[in-house]
């Protein structure tokens, strides 16, 4: 066999190496960034979640309501890390800002600017149209109106309107993102979620607050009723009524007001009764006319001012010295009984509807309270005017008949004697047993009318009131008598004068008679001649000719008017008495002693 060539074996190829691709072109780096990326998203949401349950929890971590509304201005700062922020309060009516709640601006600054915001600019953007608002730049924004003086500089804007049962309470300002950016659309999510736990917490607040009003009103009506109905005097309720009401209004002053006219009558006036708080001493007794609000409180309406500094209508003298006002009707039976009226100062919060209802719920248990007790006292009253008419019926139908029968007795006696001195006794007891039944029908009178304002005001009372108050400078009360039907013959214009000469004539007994007793006689049944004295001269024997008059005379037991002594008083009185085509002059005393003074005039 031919050799054969030994096979060479076939070279067996080394295999290609497997190439592994390197990690960058995989794009690992770029999701491990987005991976961490996202986990420092979620950190910074479940962060920004916890601050913004931290802050739910803080707004509503008490029940004050102004605490409250910084609170909520406070975390809402600390949320969406800004520079300043505050809460605006919209006034009612949507007229503007009620209150404004700031804060990252110190006091001092706020000081130096002034006036809070009213609401104007990119602040009555919101308040027209309350939606999240976001600007970078807020002085460039056509609505801004620009900073006062001294205010610090904001550029970057953030606002959410708060709503509490779907009505916007009020907005949050929020301004100067610190680090320099502007404001996300995340921020303003955070905030609006802020604000609707705002809300909430501001219902609550409001609640609490409402709550606690009620209760001081509801204590401040007690606490008049219990004065009303324990007090001896209506007017000291009253008074305490005017106190309870400017405290419970957060006002500066407080009136009871009265109507003018007679009981259950109305003549559209009204005067201001009982007053507490600033000027009270000088709107006592003030009057309101019929064009002032006093007709309308009469007809049973509340009325309210915003600002009574602006009002036309304000009639009242220190009444625009004042701002928000409010009177409201004190009701009981129908019947108007008075009104509550408070002012508070210029710039201070208008009253609201809430408020309004609470006075007037403190009004009609006020006026029920003083229905109770004038019921009371007019019970009190008549037990003691059927006391008084008891009195008088036995004064009358026992001591003057015995009085009278006495005197008959002793003039019968008198007839009969024979000594000229017992005849002449007989006859001056029986002028003082005259005397003394005229001083009982005067006492019997008095009894029978109240002299304190229930009766009218007829001539009789008020002599009798002028003999009381002489009392103190005379040390005794003066005897008082009148002869015929005086009130019904002396007119007003004659009887203000015969006062004056009354208390001219009692004056000059007190000051130079020192009588140990004075007697006052009002005669209507006298006659006077030309000269104004009685006809006949002696008042004790008088004929019928000549015109009607009156006579005043007035006698003491005192030293008598000195010769050459000084006449001035007498003058006055002669110069009165003329006026009137009467007269007056003196006489000596009864007995030589004393004086009596004669004042007449013509009817």
């Amino acid at each position: 066999m031919p050799d054969v060539p030994e096979a060479t074996p076939e070279a067996t190829p080394e295999p290609t190496p497997h190439r592994v691709p390197e990690i960058a072109s995989l794009g690992l780096d770029t999701l491990v960034t987005e991976v961490a990326e996202r986990l420092q998203s979620a950190a910074a949401v479940t962060d920004r979640m916890q601050r913004l349950l931290e802050a739910v929890v803080a707004i509503g971590a008490g029940l004050d309501l102004h605490a409250t509304l910084h609170r909520i201005a406070t975390g809402a700062a600390e949320l969406v890390d800004a520079r300043y922020a505050a809460l605006g309060v919209i006034a009612p009516g949507g007229t503007g800002l009620a209150d404004f709640i700031h804060v990252g601006v110190a006091d001092e600054t706020a000081a130096e600017i002034g006036d809070l915001p009213a609401g104007r600019g990119v602040l009555g953007a919101l308040i027209d149209r309350p939606e999240p608002l976001r600007l970078a730049d807020l002085g460039a924004d056509p609505r801004s109106s620009g900073f006062p003086p001294q205010h610090p500089r904001m550029q970057t804007f953030l606002g959410v309107p708060i709503r509490v049962r779907e009505e916007v309470f009020g907005n949050l300002y929020l301004t100067e993102k610190k680090g320099g950016g502007a404001f996300t659309p995340e921020d303003e999510q955070v905030v609006h979620a802020l604000a609707a736990a705002a809300g909430v917490a501001i219902e609550n607040s409001r609640l609490y607050e409402e709550g606690r009003r009620r209760e001081r009103w509801i204590a401040g009506a007690a606490a008049v009723t219990t004065a009303l109905l324990s007090a001896e005097q209506a007017e000291t309720a009253l008074t305490v009524a005017a106190e309870q009401v400017r405290e419970l209004a957060d006002a500066a002053l407080g009136m009871i007001l009265l109507p003018t006219g007679p009981e259950g009558e109305e003549d559209g006036q009204m005067r201001v009764a009982h007053a507490s708080g600033e000027v009270a001493e000088f709107v006592r007794g003030e009057l309101l006319p019929k064009e002032s609000f006093a007709a309308r409180l009469l007809e049973g309406e509340s009325v309210r001012l915003d600002d009574m500094s602006s009002d036309p209508t304000v009639v009242m003298r220190l009444a625009r010295r004042f701002g928000p006002s409010m009177a409201v009707p004190m009701i009981a039976a129908g019947r108007v009984l008075g009104g509550l009226c408070v002012w508070r100062p210029c710039g201070a919060r208008p009253f609201t509807d809430g408020e309004k209802q609470l006075a007037e719920t403190f009004a009609s248990q006020a006026a029920l309270a003083l229905r109770l007790a004038e019921g009371q006292r007019d019970q009190q009253r008549l037990a003691v005017f059927q006391d008084r008419d008891r009195i008088a019926r036995d004064l009358h139908d026992l001591v003057i008949q015995r009085l009278f029968a006495t005197g008959m007795m002793l003039e019968s006696a008198a007839r009969r004697a024979i000594v000229p001195e017992v005849r002449t006794g007989i006859g001056k007891a029986v002028d003082e047993l005259d005397a003394t039944i005229q001083e009982v029908r005067t006492t019997i009178y008095a009894l029978q009318h109240d002299n304190h304002g229930d009766a009218p005001d007829t001539l009789r009372t008020r002599v009798l009131r002028e003999a009381s108050q002489a009392a103190a400078a005379l040390g005794f009360k003066p005897a008082v008598s009148f002869v015929g039907p005086v009130e019904s013959l002396v007119g007003e214009k004659t009887g203000r004068q015969l006062l004056a000469a009354l208390r001219e004539m009692l004056s000059n007994t007190a000051r130079h008679a020192r009588a140990s007793r004075v007697g006052v006689e009002i005669d209507a049944t006298v006659h006077l001649g030309d000269d104004g004295r009685p006809v006949g001269g002696d008042p004790e024997s008088l004929d019928r000719s000549g015109r009607p008059g009156v006579l005043l005379s007035v006698t003491d037991d005192g030293v008598g008017i000195p010769e050459g002594g000084r006449r001035s008083g007498l003058l006055n009185l002669t110069r009165r008495a003329e006026a009137l085509g009467g007269d007056a002059w003196h006489e000596g005393g009864p007995y030589r002693k004393g004086t009596v003074v004669r004042w007449t005039s013509r009817l």
